[in-house]
Order: structure tokens, then sequence, then C-alpha cells
């Protein structure tokens, strides 16, 4: 009887481990990891990305401020993140090294293809915003200079500093490019943290700073956006980008991503950015409200 007994007892257990070990796969299956870069839109889209995707279910890791596109690209291609979103310009010109395209659905098309090809990325649906590159200026300078597009500020350039982030002085879709378009010589450039550009200009470090379009430090601190008068940046939709071998794991990601495709627009992102970089609200919540108002979080 002690023998049959415990015979019993050893196969129960057996049974009971064999099914934890089945909950505990699927439980780790569940698990996602987002991404971020190292500023404030990419930070509070990737917390509405994370939050979509809890919304379905999935647990969600969030790995906010990685670093720079460089960073970001290697962690999702090596699989340490399974999305982040990213800009079809950036994507375009920083990764694949590829003209300039001004169409925004041709530049679309070709990184689609081109990051499915070549490191089994899937781009979904563009989020709605072009959030361009540009420089800015002072408005009393732009006013007492005389500068209303780069090709102006070309000619006064080499009087004038520029100030940006480290990945904007050598981005090819940033100075280096820029510089041979317009054949713009700065007297000095200085790199910095993303979030000491407004400052520097605020104080007269710099004279002329790298911004996105759709930063609301641009309004508060009454600066000009120089008109890119050759068409020399490409649009920058910001879309997610997800691993393709995620995606055949969870369907459902892109179903749930997708849903805020069009969402938002240039004047929305505006105010998003600003609600956290003057407002000085989480960006956690910030994103949580925008998805309640759009009805796509409850």
């Amino acid at each position: 009887m002690l023998e049959g007994s415990t015979r019993r007892t050893v196969l129960a257990g057996a049974a009971l481990l064999a099914s934890l070990s089945l909950f505990g796969p699927a439980q780790a299956a569940d698990k996602l990891t987002v991404g971020s870069k190292n500023y404030t839109e990419s930070i509070v889209v990737t917390h509405m990305l994370a939050d979509l995707l809890e919304a379905k279910g999935y647990e969600v890791d969030r790995k906010i401020g990685l670093g720079g596109t460089s960073v970001i690209h290697e962690a999702i291609v090596s699989g340490e993140i399974d999305l982040y979103p990213e800009y079809t310009g950036t994507a375009l010109l920083a990764i694949l090294k590829h003209k300039v395209v001004n169409d925004p659905d041709e530049a679309y098309g070709i990184v689609k293809a081109a990051y499915a090809e070549q490191f089994g990325l899937t781009w979904l649906k563009p989020l709605g915003f072009n959030d361009t590159y540009a420089l800015a200026m002072r408005r009393a300078d732009t006013e007492k200079l005389g500068i209303a597009s780069l090709s102006d500020l070309a000619t006064h350039a080499g009087d004038l500093t520029l100030g940006s982030t480290q990945e904007f002085l050598v981005r090819p879709d940033a100075l280096p490019g820029l510089s041979k378009t317009y054949g713009m010589a700065f007297k000095g450039t200085r790199g910095m943290d993303p979030g000491l550009v407004y400052q520097a200009i605020a104080g007269g470090n710099v004279d002329v700073i790298s911004v996105f379009t759709t930063d609301g430090r641009i309004k508060a601190n009454d600066l000009t956006v120089l008109k890119d008068d050759k068409r020399f940046f490409p649009p920058y939709y910001l879309t997610p980008v997800v691993r393709s071998q995620t995606l055949a794991a969870h369907p459902d990601v892109a179903d749930a991503l997708n849903a805020l495709a069009g969402k938002i627009d240039e004047a929305t992102m505006v105010a998003i950015n600003s609600a956290i970089d003057q407002g000085k609200r989480p960006a956690e919540a910030v994103a949580r409200e925008f998805l309640q108002k759009a009805g796509l979080l409850h």
C-alpha cells in the first residue's frame, strides 16, 4: 500500500510540474519589450504603444530612453526589444543610406520593403504626423538679420554657432547633407543632450538649433523655424516597427498598434509634447490621457 501510495504521489507531482511548465512558457511568451529613443516624442508614443498592448493582455517591459537611432536599431535587430516607433526619413537615410525621397508614400514603401528583407522587421501603419528636422533661430535674430530660409542662413552661417544633438552633427540626413546642399558652414557647432538644446539657445550660448517641427518648445521659446527652400529634409512619419518574428507569434499585435494609425496630426503632437516639456506632466499620464480621449483605452 505504501509503495502504491508513493507511486501515485510521485505521478501526481509529475503531472503538477508538467502543468506548471505549460503555464510558465505561455506567460513568458506573452511578455513583450518596447523601446524608445531618448527624447520626449519617442518616449510618449512608446508609452502609448505599451498601453495598447497591455490593454490586449500582454505584459510589457518598457525600455525608455535607450539612446539614439543606431542604438535602438541594434536593440530591435538583436531581439533585445520587440518594437519601437521610428521615422520614415530616419530609416531611409540614417539606416538604409538611401537617397532623399520627398514623397511620403514612396519613402514609406521603400523602408517597409527594405526592413522586411534586410532586418526581419515589419513597418505597421504611420501614426499620422510628419515630424521633420528643421533649423530654428530666435525670432528677434531672424528679423534683425533678414533670415527666413536655410538659403538665407547659409549666407550668415560663418558668424553663427549651431547647437544640436550629437546625432544631428553626423547623420547624413542632418548637418553633413545639409551643409553640402546649402553650402552652409557654421562658425562653430556644439553637440549636446536633446534636453539641453533649447536651454542653450535661450541662454544665448548658440545662435541656431536643430529641432523637430512638432516640438512645443519652439513656440514657447519664441523661435522661428527656417524654411527648407531646397527641400533637403525628407518626410519623417512616425510608425511602429515590430520584429516580424514577434508578429508571427502574436498576430494580434499588429491590430492593437494599428488602432493608433492616423490618429495623431501635427497640431495634436505639438500639444502632447508641450504638456510634457512645458507642463511638466509625466509622459505616461499624457499618453494614457490621449488614448482615453481618442477612445482607444478605457
